[in-house]
């Protein structure tokens, strides 16, 4: 190691090279499972600090993400069948509640939910990613009681949404103050690939992106059709 960066060297070993060993706080497909928090039809209906159709675009993304990275990825609900209802059909779409075991829960806080912690604690990744409805409850609970456990926890704050802006808001800036990582859907994805050399990723990322980007995906849609490579 030489200020920071690592010395390699070629079949030959006679050509170096030096490579930046990336930032261990970083997201990668390996380092962590991915929770996703009642995503459901009655928690939807009295969100505001989203628009719905933005929210559920960005849970696609996430979702699609996850797929296709192989992140360990737990879905629990709240409720399901008396008050709540069904998963969003992009939570479907990619986690078929047929064979994606949900786990339905009383509680509000999902970590104080015995077969939902086993779930995420099983999964031995000490690195946690959440995002779900409402930030200020079904989000603040698990995260703050996550960090207290010792690991590191992060939140997708634009696959998040609460009953106003001032209710997202403030317990985003709880869970920050308390050390809680945000992150967005977009800088989720590419934080997994990070490499478009990485060519086994390489298509479907960018397909999903083409259906569910909006003006990204475009460009990416665009590029492939008018840059010749």
């Amino acid at each position: 190691m030489f200020n920071g960066w690592y010395v390699s060297w070629n079949s030959e070993g006679n050509k170096k090279y030096l490579i930046m060993k990336p930032s261990p706080d970083l997201l990668s497909p390996e380092n962590h499972a991915l929770v996703l928090i009642d995503f459901e039809g009655q928690m939807a209906f009295a969100t505001k600090s989203i628009s719905i159709t933005e929210l559920r675009t960005n849970v696609a993304i996430i979702c699609g993400a996850s797929k296709i990275f192989n992140v360990p990825t737990i879905v629990t609900t709240v409720a399901e069948e008396s008050f709540a209802g069904p998963v969003f059909p992009e939570i479907e779409e990619f986690y078929p509640q047929a064979t994606s075991n949900y786990i339905d829960r009383t509680s509000m806080n999902t970590w104080e939910d015995e077969p939902a912690y086993k779930a995420i604690t099983a999964t031995g990744k000490k690195k946690l990613v959440l995002a779900g409805l409402w930030t200020g409850v079904c989000i603040v609970g698990p995260a703050l009681s996550a960090l207290s456990e010792g690991f590191d926890v992060f939140v997708i704050t634009d696959a998040c949404g609460d009953v106003s802006n001032e209710a997202h808001e403030r317990a985003i800036q709880r869970m920050v103050h308390a050390g809680v990582k945000p992150v967005t859907s977009v800088q989720y994805i590419l934080e997994l690939q990070r490499d478009w050399a990485r060519t086994g990723t390489y298509e479907p990322v960018t397909t999903l992106m083409k259906k569910y980007g909006a003006g990204y995906g475009l460009g990416i849609q665009y590029a492939h059709k008018m840059v010749k490579h």
